[in-house]
């Protein structure tokens, strides 16, 4: 079992790091003003095709609400998102990208196209198609609610 326990903190020791130093390397090459977060946000919006609430976008990206009411608060200011209300229920909102959000949002691929694409040519395609389906099947296993570790009530 010692070994399992390893492997598995191994394996997530070296998921925090790589997601850290990702972070930090796409920050660095995104347009001035636009936030990680923010430009999460206009890259989901720009891929769906139905307006999402400000609640849905939190509980799709993990986060509080009052964390995605200030990253949207910003894009709107911005002029990337139009926020609306529900014509049928005044306490609810609905958030479209807008035109000018998705030339943020393309220039911000642009940006980063070539770091990501630079990272990808290094590692190889073989290597990536072999490791996504298990990065798939590990997003999938924690998009499940946590189960008490055994032992535990």
């Amino acid at each position: 079992m010692k070994t399992s326990d390893d492997l598995a903190v191994s394996l997530f020791a070296e998921l925090f790091m790589a997601d850290q130093l990702a972070r930090a390397r796409v920050v660095k090459h995104l347009p001035k003003g636009l936030e990680l977060s923010q430009f999460s946000v206009l890259n989901h919006l720009a891929r769906t095709t139905e307006d999402r609430t400000p609640a849905q976008l939190a509980k799709a990206f993990h986060v509080t609400r009052g964390a995605m009411t200030n990253t949207l608060r910003k894009l709107e200011v911005a002029g990337h998102v139009h926020i609306r209300p529900d014509w049928d229920d005044a306490r609810r909102k609905f958030v479209t990208i807008s035109p000018a959000g998705l030339r943020a949002r393309e220039d911000a691929i642009r940006a980063i196209s070539p770091v990501i694409s630079g990272l990808a040519e290094k590692l190889g395609t073989a290597r990536i198609r072999t490791v996504l389906p298990l990065l798939r099947d590990l997003r999938s296993e924690l998009e499940q609610p946590d189960e008490p570790p055994s032992g535990r009530k």
